[in-house]
């Protein structure tokens, strides 16, 4: 595997669906659909490295923005490590990978975002 491994491409256009979406909700002050939309992306593309770093950034910058010192802090040990756990293969298979849940953690995939999975001929872990 190479470090810049990006997202399969069968997977990627779920993966941009959901950074659009968020961008659309955010823009239309549905900050809370907004949010989901982030989380969804960052289950999609957590297992690699440039797209999981590319979400935390997002929930960082998602921070400022709403002014959430939770979320900034809790975001940038996310973004230094959350790429490099991807590249050697450590994920927490579902985290959303909001500062309200342990980083470490483990979550079940919703259904919907299987079905992303199973019509992309991705295995999530």
């Amino acid at each position: 595997m190479k470090f810049y491994t990006l997202i399969p491409k069968s997977l990627k256009p779920f993966f941009e669906i959901e950074l659009e979406n968020y961008k659309i909700e955010y823009a239309s002050g549905n900050l809370e659909k907004a949010w989901n939309h982030l989380e969804r992306a960052h289950i999609i593309g957590q297992k690699y490295p440039y797209s999981h770093s590319l979400v935390h950034w997002k929930m960082l910058v998602f921070g400022f923005k709403i002014k959430n010192g939770k979320e900034i802090v809790g975001q940038i040990p996310r973004l230094i490590f959350g790429g490099i756990k991807s590249f050697v293969g450590k994920i927490p298979v579902g985290n959303p990978g909001g500062a309200n849940v342990p980083p470490l953690k483990p979550f079940p995939i919703e259904k919907e975002l299987q079905n992303i999975f199973i019509t992309a001929g991705i295995n999530p872990i």
